[in-house]
């Protein structure tokens, strides 16, 4: 049951700071080891690790959703795992590639006008985002 859904602009702040906080960060590592300024291999693995095992390890939570106040979990109220996260970054990924771009922008208007907030990769997987915080006996 989907409660206090988190909204476009929370959402959109949230993955600007996770780009801020990892990104930049990531960008300098990356150009130190690689010499290159643009996105490479070794880029695009730690950010996909990032957004695939830093929710399930956190409640749900990346650094910058933390800070805006949101996190993800599925439909059900259930904790994300490994199989929800790969399928929230990788597949929908896919299809946002294949769609190229079209899907990423149907997404924004989907999370902007939906009661539930629900963007095409919370479809896929089976997720929201929430403004609600883990409950006590999960954090522990």
């Amino acid at each position: 049951m989907i409660q206090n859904p988190g909204g476009f602009w929370r959402r959109l702040l949230g993955i600007l700071l996770d780009a801020i906080v990892i990104g930049i960060p990531l960008g300098i590592i990356a150009y130190i080891l690689t010499g290159e300024t643009e996105g490479n291999a070794f880029t695009n693995l730690l950010s996909f690790l990032y957004y695939l095992i830093l929710p399930v390890a956190w409640m749900g939570y990346t650094v910058g959703k933390r800070i805006v106040g949101v996190r993800i979990v599925k439909v059900n109220g259930e904790k994300v795992g490994i199989g929800t996260m790969f399928l929230r970054t990788f597949v929908a990924g896919i299809v946002y590639a294949v769609t190229i771009g079209i899907a990423l922008i149907v997404s924004a208007f989907m999370v902007g006008l939906r009661e539930d907030k629900r963007a095409i990769h919370d479809l896929i997987a089976g997720t929201y985002v929430t403004t609600d915080k883990p409950e006590q006996s999960l954090e522990t």
